[in-house]
């Protein structure tokens, strides 16, 4: 068994650069967070790829928040920002689509993993949103996914390792399993003895809270990447990982 991979979501070029500074594998980049995450805006995207290295970015595409049923205007809107994203050499997508009855929505993802080409295509956390996570994942299979980010079917990763090591299990190798979920440093030796390829979090604090904010400018403060939760995150996966 390889290295496996810890993966910082980043909101920024500076939190790109905190997180690989720190030791991380990859980045996944996203805007709102608090939110679960939406489609970074042109200039965020083209600032991380000028400041990183494009091939470690997967995009998250997400139009909105709520869940995760889309119209076909919204998965037309998903298409062109996937071909945006690959366009400027992102090395991967995130995306995520079920249908009205909770199951794949293999449709969109077809015409997504199309829109990627030859960029790695992530299916993330839609997956424990859905009636059946293991049909789900069997058809991630099937649709030419090349990873799942999914926590197991629970809140925390943590809480969801028995079914993370039946995916495990199931993938034999045809798909990337990465944990992502709450994690935290400490649950990353107990996520790793699951099996599982990578491990997936935010490593966040809270900045700027002393900036004037007010009604209409939300709560305050606003996420940074921070150096010493990816390091101690990237201490435990390193210690957990065989060499």
């Amino acid at each position: 068994m390889g290295r496996a991979a810890v993966e910082i979501a980043v909101q920024d070029a500076v939190g790109a650069r905190v997180a690989l500074d720190a030791g991380a594998d990859r980045l996944e980049l996203c805007q709102a967070l608090e939110t679960g995450g939406l489609t970074p805006s042109l200039g965020i995207l083209e600032s991380v790829l000028a400041a990183v290295d494009p091939l470690l970015v997967n995009v998250l595409v997400r139009p909105r928040a709520g869940g995760f049923v889309y119209s076909a205007e919204e998965t037309a809107v998903v298409e062109a920002d996937i071909r945006a994203c690959v366009q400027r050499r992102a090395g991967g997508v995130v995306v995520g689509a079920l249908t009205a009855d909770g199951l794949l929505d293999s449709d969109a993802t077809r015409r997504w993993r199309d829109a990627a080409g030859t960029a790695t295509l992530v299916f993330h956390r839609a997956i424990d949103a859905s009636r059946d996570p293991r049909a789900v994942f069997d058809a991630l299979i099937e649709e030419g996914v090349d990873r799942v980010l999914t926590s197991g079917g629970a809140a925390r990763s943590i809480d969801g390792i028995p079914m993370l090591s039946e995916f495990v299990a199931a993938s034999a190798g045809r798909i990337e399993v990465m944990a992502g979920g709450g994690v935290t440093a400490r649950d990353i030796p107990a996520l790793f003895a699951a099996g599982v390829d990578a491990v997936h979090l935010s490593a966040r604090e809270r900045a700027g809270t002393h900036a004037p904010s007010g009604p209409g400018g939300g709560a305050s403060g606003h996420d940074v990447t921070s150096a010493e939760l990816v390091a101690e995150a990237v201490r435990q996966a390193r210690a957990a990982t065989p060499r």
